[in-house]
């Protein structure tokens, strides 16, 4: 069998996270466009009624851009630039409604969807779980070993039961929680971070970079946590 004949039976193939990353990207720099775009012809133009209109279709436009495309062809622009689609788990697109779910509960979790990707059999967000869906390379052909995974199996007796990863990842996430807040409170301490930019948002620029900062590196801590226990490779719920 050639690699190329390989790659188009050996199943599903999930995109990781740069691959979606990567789709998110372009979709929010043809959405900022849009936006600086609209505001540029409102700005110039002599009308209050023409400038409504432009602002109604922007927040229409960028609405029912991702579920519209995701139900048409399967995914958005930035899908397509990161050669992934998203598929029903029944096969083929999504519905409409499934579409415009998926879309609201990314849009209120954020980045935060993403957290269960590393814990998950398809790599699949929490957006994904919920409208029973999965990202999938689009074209297998054209797609390098990274920027995928293939089905992970949870048939192994020497993991921990399901139950027991569960709690040892939340009592971790807990711990992580309190490490964070002790961070910020070192922060404040060191003068690094003000207390009017933690509490009123009132940030500096050097508060925002130190905010910004701390927010990835605990977003990834947590990330990090969740794919470590579902594994069985946090200490308290270890694969033998």
């Amino acid at each position: 069998m050639s690699l190329n004949d390989q790659a188009l039976t050996d199943g599903p193939r999930y995109a990781r996270f740069s691959r979606r990353l990567k789709a998110i990207l372009l979709d929010w720099m043809l959405a900022m466009a849009l936006l600086f775009g609209a505001v540029a012809l409102a700005s110039n133009a002599q009308s209050d009624t023409l400038a409504r209109i432009l602002g109604v279709s922007v927040v229409v436009i960028l609405l029912l851009y991702e579920p519209v495309l995701v139900w048409w062809t399967g995914g958005t622009l930035g899908h397509f630039w990161a050669n992934s689609r998203v598929v029903d788990d029944h096969g083929g697109n999504l519905s409409l409604a499934k579409a415009l779910a998926r879309f609201a509960v990314k849009s209120v979790l954020g980045w935060y969807s993403f957290l269960t990707m590393t814990a998950t059999r398809r790599n699949q967000a929490v957006h994904d779980l919920l409208t029973h869906s999965t990202v999938q390379i689009r074209n297998p052909l054209k797609a390098k070993p990274g920027q995928f995974v293939t089905e992970r199996s949870e048939d192994d007796p020497a993991m921990p039961s399901r139950l027991r990863r569960a709690l040892v990842t939340a009592v971790y996430l807990v711990l992580a929680v309190l490490f964070y807040f002790g961070v910020l409170a070192a922060l404040l301490r060191a003068g690094l971070l003000s207390r009017a930019c933690l509490d009123r948002d009132v940030c500096s620029g050097g508060d925002r970079i130190v905010d910004f900062a701390t927010a990835v590196a605990f977003l990834l801590m947590i990330a990090l946590i969740i794919g470590m226990g579902w594994r069985g490779r946090l200490p308290g719920a270890r694969k033998a």
